[in-house]
């Protein structure tokens, strides 16, 4: 399965990750499929470039099986970027893979912390603990997987982080600033599961991304833009305590948001364990690929910086 270009259908591919997905997947030879909504006019560009290269659009719901079934059908690899808010609809993507026995790998949409190794504030764990459902409804079914733990988004979280398309002169810190954390651009993380949903070495494995390069903290990245930008960024911090009360008394789905910052920035719980020699690491797995370090990304945000994102919980 590994040298051979297997077809690929992409859940949620109009989305933030999946955009990236559908082109890496396009880029390495793959015939590639999308499932997405009936088309609204704010997508329509996007519609366009996926058709422009080659894509096959299957348009419908979650909800239409028969859809769905048909289109699983078609392709040998199946990969959701669905968004947070519809995680458990990935129910229905197993329901209709269980009908299709052509299906050689599901990759689901984590890609975030490695959920069945740390664990979070009430917001977050539900969170992971969807995403752990998942799992575990993947494996009953008998469907071969792999899972996904990239970590956090690069050009998201330094945008949030730095907002390098402004120019501040302020920045927060979560916690002290010395947790670690691993920070995977976006475009990367799409490459490594393009590569990883085709390589037998993965099937019914969990794969973390977590390049040497990508692994700073809060203070060593404001330090890096500091010295790059030539300025000197008055820092705020905002103490455990607070992020805990905030997670605790904002409304949903904000308090997710402040559960997550506690356990990335605050808890570090991306680097809370260590690799042993029976763990897949994408960096080492595909050495050849030259992945983008947080320091070449910060050299990106000079020049072009990342638009805004906001993530959705809700």
């Amino acid at each position: 399965m590994g040298s051979e270009k297997s077809k690929i259908l992409v859940f949620g591919g109009r989305g933030y990750l999946g955009k990236y997905m559908v082109k890496a997947s396009v880029s390495m030879g793959h015939p590639t499929y999308v499932y997405v909504r009936p088309v609204d006019p704010s997508k329509l560009q996007l519609h366009h470039e996926f058709e422009s290269m080659g894509v096959t659009i299957f348009q419908g719901e979650l909800d239409d099986e028969e859809k769905m079934v048909a289109a699983v059908k078609q392709v040998d690899v199946v990969i959701s970027t669905l968004a947070v808010p519809q995680h458990l609809e990935q129910f229905k993507i197993i329901h209709a893979i269980k009908q299709a026995p052509n299906i050689k790998r599901f990759v689901p949409s984590e890609f975030g912390n490695e959920v069945d190794r740390v664990s979070g504030l009430p917001p977050f764990q539900a969170l992971m603990e969807n995403k752990k459902r998942i799992r575990r409804a993947t494996e009953s079914a008998g469907i071969p997987f792999t899972y996904v733990s990239a970590n956090s988004f690069a050009a998201y979280f330094v945008d949030f982080l730095l907002h390098p398309h402004q120019t501040l002169q302020h920045v927060s810190i979560y916690g002290n600033g010395d947790a670690k954390v691993v920070l995977n651009f976006e475009e990367d993380v799409a490459a490594y599961t393009i590569k990883a949903s085709v390589d037998p070495r993965t099937c019914n494995r969990v794969i973390i991304y977590r390049p040497p390069g990508n692994i700073v903290s809060q203070l060593h990245l404001i330090s890096s833009w500091e010295k790059k930008t030539g300025t000197t960024l008055q820092r705020t911090h905002i103490s455990e305590q607070d992020i805990i009360k905030l997670s605790e008394s904002l409304p949903f789905p904000e308090n997710i948001s402040m559960a997550i910052l506690h356990n990335i920035f605050i808890k570090g719980d991306q680097m809370s364990f260590e690799l042993n020699a029976n763990d897949l690491e994408a960096s080492e797995l595909y050495p050849e690929y030259k992945y983008t370090s947080v320091d070449k990304l910060l050299d990106i945000c000079l020049v072009n910086p990342p638009k805004p994102k906001l993530a959705a919980f809700a």
